[in-house]
């Protein structure tokens, strides 16, 4: 009987101890209703559903959506206004306006009284000492 009495009281011990780290599983205890165990189960993953699932699922969508939107906007408007700078350069040149840009170089041919008494009268472009 000591045996017995000895066996049972190690079983209690390692329940207590598997209770106390996390390792016991409430379903096989005798004195757990399974039933009530599926309810609370179907419950959570109902509520998780509707109070957070697509909560954040809308949310994050809609953020997605105006990110989007912002992007595809300003996208557009840079197109759109370089594919307007030809014109723009035509309305110029309309007026007698030489073309600007990056593939055209201005020069200006006025020349004031402060560059004419540092470079003499030929102007900045001829004052560069050349290259041979």
């Amino acid at each position: 009987m000591s045996s017995e009495t000895a066996q049972s009281k190690v079983q209690a011990s390692s329940q207590q101890q598997n209770k106390q780290s996390g390792l016991h599983c409430p379903i096989s205890d005798a004195h757990v209703n399974r039933k009530e165990v599926e309810r609370i189960s179907r419950e959570c993953r109902n509520e998780s559903f509707w109070y957070r699932g697509l909560p954040l699922s809308l949310g994050s969508m809609l953020i997605t959506q105006g990110l989007i939107y912002n992007v595809a906007g300003a996208f557009g408007l840079a197109i759109g206004t370089m594919s307007y700078i030809r014109v723009c350069q035509r309305k110029f040149q309309s007026i007698g306006v030489q073309p600007f840009g990056p593939e055209h170089k201005r020069h200006c041919h006025h020349t004031c009284k402060e560059c004419e008494a540092n470079f003499g009268s030929n102007g900045p472009e001829n004052s560069k000492p050349s290259a041979s």
